[in-house]
């Protein structure tokens, strides 16, 4: 059976995350039953990240196996068509060797977080961002960000109902950037690592938000990383700010 890989990108605001669940709205479903308009049969399509409710992506990578002779532009056409009207869309396929795997090939993740710094609500950036009201200290957050990089038993940071074997995850990256932008001042989050716990990242930023805004210190995150304790972490910020930026693999199969 011929292998695709999908780029696709989604505005995660009507699903409830990337995984197929029975009777309600996800990504996942969305795209296996647009295959199943082109190839009549039942389809299951495997992802690099499994994007939580309201979480977006800008390149999220996923594979599916077709039995018919198509050629990759077509293929895309075509679920694309089928995808309307939901904010789904692939932007890239391609034909690739049966043993790629979305999540098992891939050596990193990458995602982003914005958040919007603004008094006045959110217009054109309204469900793709998290507003606070207040400025942050970029130079505090990188200086508090710098200390959860490397390896680390991130007990503290990932979500009691994670299913990870382990807590202990190696974080490559978190660089922390303010951006001007016609709309408000922005501060963008960077952060990569091969894979996270369950609402790692949001947990990453909610804390560093407390850090910019002067209620935590660096230091602070600091204990509560050595404290391997849920109730250290500051809060969990909204999903509408994080997006699946990029994945890596051995040999770009989209290059």
């Amino acid at each position: 059976m011929p292998r695709f890989a999908l780029k696709i990108e989604y505005h995660g605001a009507p699903f409830v995350g990337w995984q197929r669940q029975v009777d309600l709205p996800s990504v996942q479903g969305a795209i296996e039953a647009a295959l199943a308009k082109l190839e009549p049969r039942d389809h299951t399509i495997a992802a690099a990240g499994r994007t939580d409710a309201g979480v977006h992506a800008l390149a999220q990578v996923a594979h599916c196996d077709m039995t018919g002779d198509w050629q990759a532009f077509r293929l895309s056409e075509a679920l694309n068509y089928h995808l309307k009207p939901q904010p789904v869309a692939i932007t890239a396929c391609v034909a690739v060797e049966e043993d790629f795997h979305a999540r098992f090939s891939a050596l990193e993740r990458r995602y982003l977080f914005r958040i919007l710094s603004r008094r006045a609500p959110a217009t054109h950036q309204e469900g793709l961002v998290w507003q606070v009201k207040h400025d942050l200290d970029e130079t505090a957050m990188q200086a508090a960000a710098d200390i959860l990089v490397g390896k680390h038993d991130f007990t503290t940071f990932r979500s009691t109902i994670c299913q990870a074997e382990s807590p202990v995850k190696t974080l490559d990256h978190l660089k922390v950037s303010r951006v001007e932008t016609p709309g408000g001042t922005e501060f963008h989050f960077d952060v990569r690592a091969r894979s996270f716990l369950h609402n790692q990242v949001r947990s990453f930023v909610g804390t560093l938000e407390r850090v910019g805004a002067g209620s935590w210190t660096p230091q602070d995150v600091q204990a509560a990383l050595e404290a391997r304790d849920r109730a250290a972490c500051g809060p969990v910020c909204p999903p509408q700010g994080l997006y699946l930026a990029h994945v890596s693999y051995p040999v770009d199969p989209f290059a």
